[in-house]
């Protein structure tokens, strides 16, 4: 098991550790809903260093990122940031990921822990282009710091206005007195806020001085059972549980990242797919009775007769209600539709809504 450069700062804090993707995570330190209520209302700080970064660079680095990336990268500029995933040639997803352009010829992306090595294999082989590729996960940080005053709490720690740092836009700057760290707003929880990306040597320092100047807001450390419930009252996909290796984006209702004005791996199945119409949805529910979904429990209809399965689920702390993602017949799709969720021998009625379920 791995460690984060933070590990034993979680644990003096008495974080409750635990393995995931291979590192010893904080989970939780006071509380998952009381950290979860710190990051809606107020500043929370999540260690997720954990995540992979990749850097490519040389006049063919969009060219490759075009081919493997299902997303339009070409109307990145430097300063932008986009969301988008890797296709597989079975018609799933090898991983979703964040693009960074920093500069022309030059682009970072951030990739799930769990899948680096992975990501890392899939786009060394699609490179016969020539692009130098640096892993630098084992070497950078990363910190999540959000919520609605997080702007307000860091700006003693630089001079650049980080209001003015607009959704999927990022600035590479002086930050709590280091040099070159990526500030970006790509956040996770639905609650504004910023990822900060320094080295390894500099993270200690970065956590220190974030708590230092956010003391007057009430700033926390939080975990990452917490920044589960925040993402999924938004309806954010969670790789490995809404989405893999076996579900498509068109399936998983990432049709918007799936630009077929250009080539990329399985782009023709894709389409197809598309032109044929989907046979099953990643849909959003909420219990109309007591009861918390979970991953994996059978969705069925009125009849008792299974439609899918729970992807992601909760008892969501803002709304004090189970809610869920899941994958579920297309005729079983439409919002409004009435499903039903089986929970050990007992079946709770549920219903197909819009997202976000956390309506701000």
């Amino acid at each position: 098991m791995k460690n984060t450069a933070l590990s034993h700062v979680h644990e003096a804090l008495g974080a409750k550790m635990v393995p995931f993707a291979g590192y010893n995570m904080p989970v939780q330190y006071e509380g998952v809903t009381a950290e979860h209520e710190t990051v809606r209302k107020g500043v929370g700080v999540f260690d997720v260093s954990h995540m992979g970064e990749f850097f490519l660079k040389g006049e063919n680095a969009l060219a490759l990122i075009q081919k493997i990336s299902s997303n339009d990268a070409s109307k990145l500029v430097p300063g932008k940031a986009q969301y988008s995933c890797m296709p597989n040639a079975d018609g799933g997803i090898v991983d979703d990921l964040i693009i960074y352009m920093i500069a022309e010829n030059e682009y970072m992306l951030v990739v799930n822990a769990s899948n680096i090595e992975k990501d890392w294999n899939w786009i060394s082989q699609h490179n016969d282009l020539n692009v130098t590729m640096e892993n630098r996960s084992e070497n950078w940080s990363l910190l999540a710091i959000q919520g609605p005053k997080a702007a307000e709490a860091m700006q003693s720690l630089t001079s650049v206005d980080l209001s003015n740092i607009k959704f999927y836009t990022f600035e590479i700057t002086n930050f709590a007195g280091i040099p070159n760290v990526v500030v970006s707003a790509t956040g996770y929880t639905g609650s504004g806020g910023f990822e900060v990306y320094v080295k390894n040597e500099d993270v200690e320092q970065l956590w220190n001085n974030v708590f230092e100047a956010g003391k007057d807001w009430g700033i926390k450390p939080i975990g990452l059972a917490a920044r589960d419930t925040l993402r999924l009252e938004m309806g954010y996909c969670l790789y490995g549980n809404d989405i893999d290796d076996t579900t498509s984006p068109l399936e998983a209702g990432l049709g918007w990242i799936t630009k077929f004005t250009k080539d990329f791996v399985n782009a023709e199945a894709l389409k197809a797919q598309k032109e044929a119409g989907v046979t099953r949805k990643l849909v959003a529910f909420e219990l109309t009775e007591r009861g918390v979904p979970r991953h994996d429990y059978e969705i069925v209809d009125a009849d008792g007769n299974n439609i899918g399965r729970v992807t992601s689920g909760t008892m969501s702390p803002s709304l004090g209600k189970g809610i869920g993602l899941g994958y579920v017949t297309k005729e079983n799709s439409k919002v409004d539709s009435d499903i039903f969720i089986q929970v050990r021998k007992k079946q709770i009625p549920a219903k197909v809504v819009k997202l976000p379920f956390y309506k701000g």
